[in-house]
């Protein structure tokens, strides 16, 4: 799989640009107008691609200070050309995508006419009322009337978002009232024999888990579990480091401070007397979400690190606890935090009092089905949004890319 062209990083400018070679197999190509929602199309991508191995996602964006980090090997990135007939024609001649996916508004009528031009089929998803202003130039409403049309389907995240696109142009019989995009998360695997010889071994443990913790988090992180093992003496923590290498540092603070702990790499297996369970392999955090009813969002409690993706423990059942650096994530915080499913935790005092407070079984459940709620909200969406790219392929010629 070639790697993604980052945003301004293909030599060249406009039409004369070098690109990537085109990758085998079906391509869907992908418009984020708003940056925010990425995540969200990156899981639709990764729905559409379980179902047909070898699909890749070329994700555009409007915004070119904005590139996303850790995308999976089957999602690419490319600059959006310049609205002009000659690079968008060279765009869609390099990429030749099977479906083209917009998403919220904000139409580039030059761009989407070049689409048409090349037979690729178009969908409008989470289209909102901000990306279709009233207040525009006629000239310029004939334009996004036009651009409107050439879509086969557009599915608005409100009603009132599906009755402005009727308002400005778009056929009604096309318009779907679906509700937002959600980004998402599948349920990470765990292997279930480990899992339940775990689960038997600490069925009487209170347990707590602190995931992908940063070295410059790590004391506040301990300075709580003490704090919180003093009322709760049999409280375990279980410690995944954000790279397992930094494990090291980790256990030598925990010596120092006569912590009773358990290496997981080295095959370490926790008892009635272990504090922390040191995590530190790749590949496991199903297991570790799966026996813990409250979570850590690590990388959030120090500035610098963005935050991590809240809807992993969500799909688990784990409550959610998370620092006030989550600049990455926000939007998705923002959501959980609402419904009652995820708590900000300030330092290792708020952080003590919080895992105390979810020691209660009833508290972590009550927010462990709030956070599964809000994690599965958005799949009856992503799945009429992926039946309908479905039947586009279906109907499509198979792509090969160029020798």
């Amino acid at each position: 799989m070639p790697t993604a062209t980052r945003l301004g990083a293909g030599a060249g400018t406009g039409a004369d640009r070098t690109l990537p070679p085109r990758p085998p197999g079906p391509l869907i190509w992908a418009h984020a107008a708003d940056p925010d929602r990425i995540p969200a199309l990156v899981q639709l991508a990764a729905r559409a691609q379980s179902v047909r191995p070898g699909l890749t996602m070329l994700l555009t964006l409007s915004d070119a200070s904005v590139v996303p980090d850790n995308l999976p090997d089957y999602v690419l990135l490319d600059r959006m050309p310049d609205e002009v007939a000659a690079d968008c024609r060279a765009f869609f001649d390099h990429w030749r995508p099977d479906v083209g996916v917009w998403h919220t508004g904000h139409l580039r009528p030059v761009l989407l006419t070049s689409a048409r031009q090349a037979g690729i089929p178009l969908i409008l998803v989470d289209a909102t009322e901000a990306g279709f202003s009233d207040s525009r130039m006629p000239w310029h409403r004939r334009s996004e009337r036009t651009a409107l049309n050439g879509f086969e389907a557009l599915f608005a995240n409100s009603a009132n978002a599906g009755r402005r696109l009727a308002r400005i142009g778009a056929m009604p019989d096309k318009i779907h009232v679906t509700g937002p995009l959600q980004e998402g998360c599948a349920a990470l695997p765990c292997n279930e024999d480990t899992r339940s010889d775990l689960a038997e071994d600490l069925a009487t443990r209170p347990i707590w888990l602190a995931a992908m913790v940063q070295p410059d988090e790590f004391p506040i992180i301990i300075e709580a579990h003490r704090q919180a093992i003093r009322a709760a003496h049999r409280l375990m923590l279980i410690l995944v480091p954000r790279k397992p290498e930094d494990g090291e540092a980790m256990i030598a603070a925990l010596t120092d401070q006569g912590l009773r702990y358990v290496r997981w790499s080295e095959g370490g297996h926790p008892n009635e007397v272990t504090q922390v369970l040191i995590a530190d392999t790749y590949g496991e955090m199903g297991l570790w979400y799966r026996l813990a009813p409250v979570t850590l969002m690590g990388s959030s409690l120090t500035a610098g690190h963005g935050g991590r993706d809240p809807y992993e423990p969500a799909a688990l059942g784990s409550a959610i606890l998370y620092g006030p650096n989550v600049g990455r994530h926000v939007q998705a915080y923002t959501r959980f935090a609402r419904a009652g499913a995820a708590r900000v935790v300030r330092d290792a005092s708020t952080l003590a009092s919080a895992v105390l407070r979810l020691n209660a079984p009833d508290q972590a459940a009550a927010m462990a089905q709030a956070a599964w709620e809000v994690a599965t909200l958005g799949a009856e969406v992503t799945d009429e949004v992926l039946e309908t790219i479905e039947e586009i392929l279906d109907r499509r010629p198979k792509t090969h890319a160029r020798p």
